[in-house]
């Protein structure tokens, strides 16, 4: 009985195995988005390792992670740079703009509210985006614009996808600020564990050459095999 406790195989230590790495994979995620500008990368290599998990091909969390991190850095980086621009424009617009019609009346301040609408709708469409484009970025390659196009293109097609992808991640802010704060040591880590095979099985199909070696493969800006 105390031989099996202590087997190593026992779905107890098994299970207490994975929730180590997911504990170690978020603290990487944290440590690395310190410095913000770099936030990017560690996304990407987050879903790396996940999606390596997900085709049971774990080996170590460290390596894998650091791996995708140095790998995608550049890219990523950039990626994540007009993502922070942009998502602050669209804060700042939204503060501005709704202020100006609380302070209007009349016809300037339907002019406003529609305005105002525009942006939540333009918000709406940098969450689809910014939701694919790093796990896209950690499975394929392709030029910056592309995957932009091609992380706008998979959200607005896969919707149901999209739509559990923003309530997995809204669950774990709501559970880590309403319920248990110390689920943030799980975190990032967790909602990519979670997400990653949904993603992988529907960007899996168009990623040219699946039977390659290579760890990253490329796809089209239109979702299809590239030639």
């Amino acid at each position: 009985m105390m031989n099996r406790i202590f087997d190593m195989d026992n779905p107890l230590w098994r299970f207490l195995g994975k929730l180590a790495d997911l504990m170690i994979l978020n603290i990487l995620f944290l440590l690395c988005s310190i410095p913000i500008f770099t936030i990017g990368a560690s996304l990407t290599g987050v879903y790396y390792v996940c999606l390596k998990i997900k085709e049971q091909e774990e080996g170590y969390i460290v390596r894998n992670f650091f791996k995708s991190f140095k790998q995608n850095f550049v890219q990523s980086t950039i990626i994540w740079l007009i993502m922070l621009v942009t998502g602050a424009l669209i804060v700042a617009d939204f503060v501005l703009l709704y202020r100006l019609r609380a302070t209007s009346t009349g016809t300037v301040a339907v002019m406003w509210t529609l305005l105002l609408a525009v942006t939540i709708a333009c918000s709406i469409l940098y969450a689809i985006v910014l939701a694919y484009i790093f796990p896209l970025l950690s499975i394929c390659s392709n030029t910056t614009p592309n995957m932009f196009k091609n992380a706008f293109l998979f959200g607005t097609h896969y919707l149901f996808v999209t739509i559990l992808v923003f309530f997995i991640h809204y669950a774990m802010f709501f559970l880590v600020v309403n319920v248990f704060t110390p689920l943030i040591i799980f975190g990032e880590g967790l909602c990519a564990v979670i997400t990653a095979p949904m993603l992988l099985k529907i960007i899996a199909p168009h990623i040219y050459d699946p039977n390659t070696s290579e760890d990253k493969e490329s796809v089209d800006d239109q979702g299809e095999a590239e030639t």
